[in-house]
């Protein structure tokens, strides 16, 4: 939950020094369908919390940041992302034996934001996890 507000924070401040078009053509990729591990991954993330893709309805396409290298994506295809909260955090252990944090976000209009993925040696993702690789974290 620190990583995300941190995160926010400081994209906040540089969207405030810099042309916003600039900031995110810079660290995110055009858009692109959502991948159907994607898609499984956040269904299962929104059943652990008793709530629905009706609730949540999970976007047809997405934004990776930073090329995807960690696997994070946005559902926030037009401007700057107004983060509200963490809906959950899980943890995974990647095929390197490396430790990685995944976060669902939402936004103040209480629709997705982001699944946030993050590598702690800021490593590639090797492998993307499977519902059953997770183990959950209280935020």
């Amino acid at each position: 939950m620190v990583f995300n507000n941190v995160m926010y924070a400081y994209i906040e401040h540089m969207l405030a020094k810099t042309d916003k078009r600039n900031f995110y053509n810079r660290y995110m990729n055009e858009k692109r369908k959502i991948k159907e591990q994607e898609h499984r991954l956040i269904s299962f993330l929104l059943k652990q919390l008793d709530l629905t893709t009706e609730e949540y309805p999970i976007g047809e396409y997405v934004v990776e940041y930073e090329g995807g290298v960690m696997g994070s994506i946005s559902f926030c295809l037009n401007d700057s992302p107004d983060y509200d909260q963490d809906l959950i955090q899980v943890e995974y252990t990647d095929a390197d034996n490396v430790p990685v944090v995944i976060t669902l976000t939402k936004d103040k209009n209480n629709s997705l934001l982001d699944l946030d993925f993050w590598k702690s040696d800021f490593s590639k993702l090797i492998q993307y996890p499977k519902p059953n690789d997770l183990v959950l974290k209280i935020v």
